[in-house]
């Protein structure tokens, strides 16, 4: 179970370096990296990596100290992709390719390819507002239940 008491102001520093890299570089920093950045040995980001996972702050793939999720953004690529200027993101989901857009505050193109393999919807966001022709966006589940199988939902 998440304890967000758990985290420390360095984790907080932790992770919001991890998005400021996503943010810049459409890819989360290695735990090498982040710890050059903070001038600390690789064991203390690994232990702030692992916190951060554990409470829900970001997802490690599995078995592995490395970034795959840092919702909205997707270390890997994925059905949902977010141009944003010159920037080309992966989102997790649906849900998550919106939140790219709002959590940037900018105009984005989003290629959503359909589950069934049907094609894809474009969508565009203009000054915070959606664009689209029509379609629909499913949550097969509850997010009470998207952590069961983060990766599958």
């Amino acid at each position: 179970m998440s304890d967000p008491s758990k985290i420390s102001d360095h984790d907080l520093a932790v992770r919001t370096f991890v998005y400021q890299q996503f943010v810049q570089t459409a890819r989360p920093p290695t735990v090498a990296e982040t710890a050059v950045y903070f001038h600390l040995p690789a064991h203390q980001i690994e232990e702030s990596y692992q916190r951060l996972h554990d409470n829900h702050f970001f997802f490690l793939e599995p078995g592995t100290l490395d970034i795959r999720m840092a919702n909205p953004f997707s270390a890997l690529p994925t059905k949902f992709r977010v141009q944003v200027g010159p920037v080309a993101y992966w989102a997790n989901c649906a849900w998550d390719m919106l939140g790219i857009p709002a959590a940037l505050h900018q105009d984005a193109v989003i290629e959503a390819g359909y589950e069934d393999g049907g094609g894809t919807a474009v969508l565009t966001i203009t000054n915070g507002q959606l664009q689209h022709s029509g379609g629909v966006i499913h949550f097969p589940l509850p997010v009470c239940y998207w952590y069961d199988d983060l990766i599958l939902t």
